[in-house]
């Protein structure tokens, strides 16, 4: 049966997120549903049950492992659009395809173009937490549509605030402004490693003497952990002077390849993410963080209808 909810606002998601029912509730939007499943040859089927003529839709989805769901979410969007929806707005608390921001190799493609460009063709507008903007200054050098991005710091300084007798560990230089305003906000010592790369899987991370902080619980911080490479060499290069209680807090935790088993068999006593992705590890809830983005472009829609 198709629920009739006229002009209200929506929220879809192709898959279980912690966020979904966090986002509904404090937004009051109606969950939509849908039903998605795949044919015997792989190919997917989708189809709306909610009916969204004249509704402002807004999609979460996680972009992990992005050559999987990008294509179901293409027919999501696209229908939505054929069904009448007002708007279509994507909350992404995780943003793929961002690391390759230029061409470093004769030939390669640049995909954080390619796909903003073609994401940015099927919906009105774009929310997601700390994207990986190395190269590129802000989201709008490759997204031709209105975007906003969450900073999930606050979030990890909360989690860290009134905890005592930590020192906070940033793996590279990269990370020194972020895991600064961490420690500022959580009133915490930090301090920052040298990290060389070496290959995709291979890094070598150097810290500044600490011994100064001896009997400190050291809380390696960091926006993303993938393959896990660097955290590991974080806790070895913590190992080598004498720190032995050792955890990693950070915002995405895609942990491919079972990095969070490696990790663990590290040393590292806890991981510790917020629920961008969802895993085991979720204890820091972004939700809070969303609400005024989303309200902002949900807004701005009903104000252009008035």
């Amino acid at each position: 049966m198709i629920v009739d909810i006229t002009e209200e606002s929506v929220l879809f998601s192709l898959a279980p997120h912690p966020l979904r029912e966090k986002l509904c509730d404090r937004l009051n939007l109606e969950p939509g549903s849908l039903e998605v499943r795949r044919f015997p040859d792989g190919e997917s089927y989708l189809r709306v049950l909610t009916s969204v003529k004249g509704a402002n839709c807004v999609i979460l989805a996680d972009l992990t492992h992005p050559d999987t769901k990008y294509l179901a979410l293409l027919f999501l969007f696209e229908t939505l659009r054929e069904l009448g929806a007002r708007s279509i707005g994507l909350v992404a608390p995780y943003l793929c395809y961002m690391r390759q921001d230029r061409r470093f190799e004769e030939g390669e493609a640049v995909t954080s173009r390619v796909f903003a460009q073609s994401l940015s063709l099927h919906i009105d507008w774009l929310i997601t937490v700390d994207p990986h903007l190395h190269r590129y200054q802000s989201l709008d050098e490759i997204y031709s549509i209105p975007t906003q991005v969450v900073q999930g710091a606050p979030a990890l300084a909360d989690w860290l605030r009134g905890q005592n007798g930590l020192l906070l560990v940033g793996p590279d230089a990269e990370s020194e402004q972020w895991v600064s305003s961490i420690a500022q906000a959580s009133n915490h010592p930090y301090v920052i490693g040298t990290k060389q790369r070496l290959g995709d899987r291979r890094v070598e991370v150097t810290l500044p003497d600490i011994s100064a902080y001896n009997g400190r619980k050291a809380v390696i911080i960091d926006d993303v952990i993938s393959s896990g490479r660097t955290i590991g060499e974080c806790v070895r290069a913590l190992k080598a002077q004498g720190t032995e209680a050792i955890l990693c807090a950070a915002v995405h935790g895609i942990f491919a390849e079972a990095s969070d088993t490696y990790l663990l068999g590290t040393g590292l006593q806890t991981l510790v993410t917020t629920n961008t992705v969802p895993h085991s590890s979720n204890e820091i809830d972004v939700s809070e963080l969303l609400v005024p983005p989303v309200r902002h472009f949900l807004n701005q829609v009903e104000g252009e209808r008035r």
